[in-house]
Formats: structure tokens, C-alpha cells, sequence
């Protein structure tokens, strides 16, 4: 019994060691938490270059439904915002106010109410540290003040 334990001792004690290898990973996973006052929890997200993907979590942590309350998150460069926006009204709740194959979207989440979360993840290959980069939601009206910066840090 005490072979076993010394043993069982042994492995994990070698996984706890290569815990550290992953925890670039780490810095390439974000959350943000988006309401029923119409906020997203943080306005500046960013990832280290290192990222060659990223994985994001929407949370609304609020109790509204998604055809009163809805709310995505969208990834675009900040010039491209209200165009974006303006077309995903037209696009409706069915797409989740994104118009399909919009090549100026760099990504997007589903489109959640209260007590909901979608997690996607993308490719930061195409993005440039230098660029100027957005998030917002694209509920019709919500871009307003559900908005922010993502960059990618050196």
C-alpha cells in the first residue's frame, strides 16, 4: 500500500510540475459578464501576441430574456463599428443582429439572454499588435455604451 501511495505521490507531483507550461493558455482565455443595465463588465480586453488563438466566454448575468435583453459580442476594428452595427440591425434577432458572412466581423458570439453564456474561439493570426480594435454588442441600440478596446499586447 505504501509502494502504491509513494507512487501515486510521484505522478502527481510530475502533472503539478508541467502545470506551468500552461499558462500561456490561460492568458489567451477571457471572460466578460454583460447585464440587464446594458453593460458589459469591462471596457479594455487584451491578449498577449503569443496568442495564436483565443477563446472567449459571454456571460449575461442578468434575468432578462434575449428578445428584450439580448447581448453578443463582437470583434471588429473600430472604424468598422457602427457600419457594422447599422447592418446587423437589418440582419435581426434570427442572426443574432450579425449579418451573415460579414467579412469585416473578426468575431462573434451568439446572441444571449439572462443567465446564458456562449464561448467561441478565434484566430489572432490576421490581427496586427498595432491595430485599432473594438468590441461591442450589436443588440439594435446597445452599441452606445456596450463597447471597448481589444489589443494585442508585445
Amino acid at each position: 500500500m505504501k509502494k502504491t501511495t509513494y507512487l501515486a505521490g510521484l505522478v502527481l507531483m510530475s502533472a503539478t510540475a508541467a502545470m506551468p507550461a500552461f499558462a500561456a493558455d490561460d492568458d489567451c482565455t477571457l471572460e466578460i459578464n454583460s447585464n440587464d443595465a446594458m453593460q458589459f463588465d469591462q471596457t479594455e480586453l487584451s491578449v498577449p501576441a503569443s496568442c495564436e488563438e483565443v477563446t472567449l466566454t459571454l456571460h449575461h448575468t442578468g434575468s432578462m430574456p434575449k428578445s428584450a435583453m439580448g447581448h453578443n459580442w463582437v470583434l471588429s476594428t473600430t472604424d468598422d463599428m457602427p457600419e457594422i452595427a447599422t447592418d446587423g440591425m437589418s440582419a435581426g434577432a434570427d442572426n443574432d443582429y450579425v449579418k451573415e458572412d460579414d467579412d469585416r466581423i473578426i468575431a462573434h458570439t451568439a446572441l444571449i439572454g439572462g443567465g446564458e453564456s456562449d464561448t467561441i474561439t478565434f484566430s489572432t493570426k490576421d490581427l496586427d499588435a498595432d491595430g485599432d480594435y473594438s468590441f461591442f454588442c450589436s443588440f439594435p441600440g446597445h452599441i452606445g455604451v456596450m463597447k471597448g478596446t481589444f489589443s494585442i499586447t508585445e
